[in-house]
């Protein structure tokens, strides 16, 4: 069994842009468009934001300058355009019940415990309980005891439902009832799709100080990768330490 206390996020996706789409669009209404970004997700929410006034040419020549108007004046369905794809591991069943109540603009795929073995799973203990050796030793035997429990019923379960002829039916109903005594604490991996608004929504509820620790952990990591995708649409934010020894994020854009 082993203890994990720190999230990994992995960007796995990004988007490219289709030039000759554009370039028809541009040629059948008669205009000219040229942008200093070179990163897709920029090029299609600064090409979204000027379709709304045909503004194509006219006005603002950087894609930052033009970013930083959008967010000014809080124009965020442009935003919407402009998407990545994000694995994130080593994080508790406890943080992915907060992170799917984020919906608009988010799809979500997550490992299923009803089809993946659980008996050499690892868990998630909060920094709160780790710093103290009391609470360390009452969090781990909890775990122990619940991890057993689990092993024991899959075997049970499969005794069970020996008769059942299809060895992968089998393990799922064992394991889909066993897993019923794992904690919280129990890892899991999710994989994650969301736009660019939809991000800067989740980064100024979750990378603040009222967050909970291990998602406002996850949201600084993503958040420090966007910065580094795309500092158009996050470079507003500011990271900085909090009183508490973590991190959190400011911004004066709120709301886009």
């Amino acid at each position: 069994m082993k203890v994990i206390r720190e999230p990994k996020v992995y960007l796995v996706g990004r988007q490219t842009v289709d030039e000759a789409g554009i370039e028809r669009f541009l040629q059948d209404h008669g205009a000219t468009w040229e942008t200093d970004t070179s990163i897709g997700a920029e090029r299609l929410a600064e090409a979204a934001g000027r379709v709304c006034y045909m503004s194509f040419g006219k006005g603002r020549k950087t894609n930052a300058e033009y970013m930083n108007n959008i967010l000014a004046s809080a124009h965020g369905s442009v935003l919407e355009h402009a998407v990545w794809n994000f694995l994130i591991c080593g994080v508790s069943r406890s943080f992915t019940h907060e992170l799917i109540r984020h919906r608009a603009g988010w799809g979500y795929s997550q490992l299923s415990q009803r089809y993946v073995d659980e008996s050499e799973c690892d868990f998630i203990e909060p920094d709160a309980i780790a710093s103290d050796p009391e609470l360390h030793t009452v969090w781990l035997e909890s775990v122990r005891q619940s991890h057993e429990a689990y092993v024991k019923l899959v075997d049970g379960l499969a005794r069970k439902f020996a008769d059942e002829p299809s060895a992968t039916l089998r393990r799922k109903l064992a394991r889909q009832a066993a897993r019923s005594v794992l904690p919280n604490a129990t890892e899991t991996k999710i994989f994650v799709t969301a736009n660019a608004r939809a991000l800067r929504h989740f980064v100024e509820l979750r990378a603040n100080e009222h967050a909970e620790v291990e998602i406002r952990a996850v949201a600084i990591q993503m958040l420090r990768i966007l910065q580094g995708e795309s500092h158009s649409m996050f470079g507003d934010y500011q990271i900085v330490k909090y009183r508490d020894g973590t991190e959190i994020a400011t911004t004066e854009h709120r709301k886009v």
